[in-house]
């Protein structure tokens, strides 16, 4: 099984996590933030990543920390559970459509962290959670997971739909990548390190 956990305390969020890379999607989330709930739900049933989250975060202030640290904790998290990453498929794509919304997301588990993350320069937030805030995420997740992913808005107009795109198409990618490939002997990579 692929699995890691994580308590994180800071001044400014405490989190506990737990994920499984093998499991069904099932998920327990509990951010303080009930869009980013959805988001973190959405992303452990696409992904069938199993997800226990608790945050406790500085909500009164902003959003920044609970969303960002989160991201952190994930990116961790799967990094341990993939550990040197035998057997893995290594790259994921997905095409994730949302009504009028179509978003690409693309990964490389490379352990070369660099996300390209575009967008519509008017691409609107969400009701109650700024777009800026999905980057943020994404941001978090590459750098910790030490990933190349790239995530781009082809288009869509509502803010909501645009966020649900962007998270379900890293759960699908983050699949795929995740999975075991038996036809992979040892590492998928020429330098047999990643």
């Amino acid at each position: 099984m692929r699995t890691a956990s994580q308590n994180r305390n800071t001044a400014e969020t405490k989190i506990q996590l737990k994920l499984n890379i093998d499991g069904s999607g099932k998920s327990k989330i509990n951010t303080g933030i009930p869009f980013f709930d959805h988001m973190l739900t959405l992303l452990s049933r696409h992904s069938l990543i199993d997800l226990d989250v608790t945050v406790d975060g500085d909500t009164d202030v902003d959003f920044h920390h609970t969303v960002e640290d989160t991201g952190i904790v994930i990116g961790e998290c799967l990094k341990e559970a993939l550990g040197n990453k035998t057997g893995i498929t290594r790259y994921g794509t997905a095409y994730l459509p949302m009504d009028e919304t179509l978003s690409r997301v693309v990964i490389d588990l490379s352990n070369r962290p660099h996300l390209e993350f575009r967008h519509p320069s008017n691409t609107p937030d969400a009701q109650n959670f700024q777009f800026s805030l999905v980057e943020e995420f994404f941001r978090a997740v590459t750098s910790n997971l030490r990933a190349n992913i790239h995530a781009e808005v082809l288009y869509g107009k509502d803010g909501h739909h645009i966020a649900e795109s962007l998270f379900k198409g890293l759960a699908r990618a983050l699949k795929q990548a995740c999975e075991i490939d038996p036809k992979v002997t040892g590492i998928p990579s020429t330098k047999e390190l990643l």
